[in-house]
């Protein structure tokens, strides 16, 4: 789509985030490495031993829901609840954690318990979900480590439906939380809040070409403005860029409009105030707010007084109820444009009966009128969503059922796998978005498989090449992707130019009889490939060191594989094969610590690969830039020691490309491209370039190559966590 190379960088490196480092405010263009450091501090308070997996399945599951069901329902006067049921604050808590996960890059969502940090906890969308923190307090506080607070969070929306009458479809704990901000996060290149939505689009008209990997029409806000456009009321354009923004969460038509019709079912929208009194945002706030924001002054301990939005009003009859209220209103009833007490646009209903209208959320003596927003007309107006929602009126079980699993799916979609879910509400079913695998053999004798593959007549750089290719799919941000699976050989990764097609056909074919005389799964003997070939390179430099191997990867089929959500993975770039696609405007180092980033490796673990890979030969299509060395094929650190070696100089030529030429020749030894030469121009990479070059640590080099290897080739075995 025409958004895919716009906007800039697809990542964050440091000029959008609240943690900006003083070398990137003096040079701006330096390489950001705080994306691979963020994870290497030793930021996480628990003991350094402390498996939070192990303590959230010793967790009293079902003692936890109780207590979160039990809290909905005891307003507190410090912040009182509509109606006396909290289910729709924590809803909506939940749902704008999980809603700022994005499926290209698998950035966002609820998996990290995020939302508790900047930028996401002063965004204007998520005004007072601060409160709905606090009010969780309590369950955290008595169930501790165990409980982290991604789980509880999603936890208490998933409860707060179950106490509103909906059969939720199924709840994992499992997810652990981060100790800070996230610095490897693109939001956005807009300075200021709910900046006008042209910044991120090339065409307003169309939305598919909103800027990748963004997935909001503005900063600061989760999906689409309620208001309108650009807070232009026309639900005609909105519903495009409803469709947008969910798609860019991997969510069909129909899970679109069961989501924002059961999203809308419980709760209402705060806009009763004056915006101009509104206190600031929790990051903007003095010490003695304790983390607060948004001070509410006109509250006066009346649910009904709280400001959120700007919007007023509630979306159907009995908020507190899951029913068939909010298609009632919506088409049953004709709307027109209006302004809340606070100013924002929003639709109210035309000759609606006062003994229809929904009680005031503070005063039952008291009714007023519902409001849809702009995206709710959209449901409407639109053709598509509105004959989805005719589906839903004619078949309110067939609703109740869309909308559990596509709320299940919003909560859970960057867990991974189910092997990461923990708990008595885990679903028994497979779910296509979850990436389904079957279990693979463990049974098969592991060197006689190793011999047949080295039998093959394929090439090392040909192994090693295609298991490399398998396995840095894998995203660390939603768990998707990996070697396990052997996906690679299914559509539409066989045909990624990345992967080299020609040459993958040719492996996965010798690789198929091996798997027919052992038994062992095709995504094993892709890793062992790679394997053997790492193991004759090693040899052939002189060294004596195996390459570790856990055997059980399964091979999923082309019915377990969600063709379309697979294709944001598609590598644009891969500094560690030396690969760029044509037409994109940002710098090969740059996506490689994006690449580096998502794989979950360190800046030193990234460093040693790329150099390995280089000496390999593995380079995209054969090419020889960043091939430092006479012994090609190798595992040498020759890339660091010729790298560093003064006697040669660097050139740029016009091709964006660089020439290393001997300095008393003048001629040309070597080519290299801005990612290779990076290990040497950076001041931070090239200190640990100058360890891989040391006369004392050729075989260390080779022991961490082999290591970081493992940790790439094993990233997505949920199967081997405890």
């Amino acid at each position: 789509m025409d958004g895919d190379i716009g906007g800039g960088c697809p990542f964050a490196h440091g000029s959008n985030t609240s943690t900006e480092k003083p070398v990137n405010k003096w040079w701006p263009n330096a390489l950001n490495l705080d994306i691979l450091h963020q994870r290497g501090a030793r930021v996480d308070p628990m003991d350094v031993d402390y498996d939070h997996r192990k303590a959230a399945q010793a967790l009293d599951h079902e003692a936890v829901k109780a207590d979160v069901a039990k809290l909905l329902l005891e307003s507190q006067e410090w912040w009182p609840a509509d109606w006396g049921h909290y289910g729709g604050l924590m809803i909506r808590l939940a749902w704008h954690s999980a809603g700022s996960y994005r499926s290209g890059d698998g950035r966002g969502g609820a998996g990290s318990g995020n939302i508790r940090f900047a930028p996401l906890n002063s965004w204007p969308d998520n005004a007072s979900l601060d409160k709905a923190r606090r009010l969780l307090w309590p369950a955290k506080k008595k169930y501790g480590n165990a409980l982290s607070w991604a789980d509880l969070i999603i936890l208490s929306g998933t409860v707060a439906y179950e106490s509103m009458g909906l059969k939720t479809f199924g709840f994992g704990f499992g997810r652990s939380d981060i100790w800070g901000p996230e610095t490897d996060i693109n939001w956005g290149a807009e300075d200021e809040w709910l900046a006008d939505s042209a910044n991120r689009y090339e065409d307003l008209d169309d939305a598919s070409t909103m800027y990748n990997p963004l997935a909001s029409v503005h900063m600061g806000l989760i999906y689409v403005n309620p208001e309108g456009v650009n807070g232009i009321p026309d639900p005609a354009l909105t519903a495009k860029h409803v469709r947008e923004t969910f798609a860019r969460m991997a969510m069909n038509d129909e899970e679109t409009a069961a989501l924002t019709a059961g999203g809308h079912t419980v709760g209402k929208a705060h806009g009763g105030g004056d915006h101009a009194n509104i206190g600031t945002e929790p990051e903007a706030t003095g010490v003695e707010a304790q983390g607060f924001g948004w001070a509410n002054p006109g509250q006066g301990k009346a649910a009904a007084n709280v400001f959120t939005s700007g919007i007023e009003g509630a979306w159907t009859y009995d908020p507190t109820k899951w029913d068939m209220g909010y298609f009632d209103y919506l088409f049953n009833y004709e709307w027109e444009l209006t302004k809340s007490p606070a100013g924002a646009e929003q639709w109210k209903p035309v000759d609606m009966p006062e003994d229809k209208m929904p009680v005031n959320p503070s005063d039952p003596s008291k009714r007023q009128l519902p409001m849809m927003t702009d995206a709710d007309m959209a449901m409407k107006v639109d053709p598509i969503y509105n004959e989805i929602c005719q589906k839903f009126i004619a078949d309110p079980a067939y609703f109740a059922d869309t909308f559990a699993r596509a709320w299940f799916k919003l909560t859970h979609r960057d867990m991974g796998p189910k092997a990461n879910y923990i708990g008595p509400d885990v679903p028994a079913e497979d779910l296509i978005w979850q990436d389904p695998i079957p279990a693979g053999s463990t049974s098969y004798d592991v060197d006689a498989v190793k011999a047949k593959i080295a039998a093959c007549g394929l090439s090392s750089v040909e192994m090693i090449s295609t298991a490399w290719d398998s396995a840095r799919t894998f995203r660390g941000s939603d768990k998707r992707g990996g070697a396990n699976g052997a996906r690679i050989r299914l559509a539409p990764q066989a045909q990624w130019e990345s992967n080299e097609p020609t040459r993958l056909t040719k492996v996965l074919k010798a690789y198929e009889q091996v798997v027919s005389d052992t038994g062992a799964s095709l995504a094993d003997v892709v890793v062992l490939g790679g394997n053997v070939g790492l193991e004759q390179s090693i040899k052939a430099a002189g060294h004596s060191v195996s390459v570790p191997f856990a055997a059980g990867r399964g091979d999923a089929s082309a019915a377990m594989t969600d063709v379309d959500s697979f294709a944001p993975l598609e590598p644009m770039a891969d500094g560690f094969r030396n690969y760029l696609k044509a037409g994109f405007p940002v710098s090969p180092e740059e996506f490689m610590l994006d690449r580096a980033q998502l794989l979950g490796i360190t800046a030193a673990e990234m460093t040693v690969l790329l150099g390995g890979m280089r000496v390999l030969g593995t380079n995209f299509g054969g090419s020889k830039h960043g091939v430092f060395t006479d012994r090609e094929g190798q595992l040498t650190n020759d890339f660091f020691v010729n790298l560093t070696d003064m006697s040669y100089s660097w050139h740029p030529v016009a091709d964006g490309t660089f020439e290393i030429r001997d300095r008393s020749t003048g001629n040309v030894k070597w080519t290299a491209t801005s990612a290779d030469l990076v290990f040497g121009s950076n001041s931070v990479l090239r200190s640990y370039a100058e360890v891989y070059a040391q006369d004392d640590n050729g075989e260390k080099f080779v022991r961490d190559f082999v290591a970081a290897w493992t940790k790439v080739m094993n990233a997505d075995r949920f199967d081997l966590l405890a």
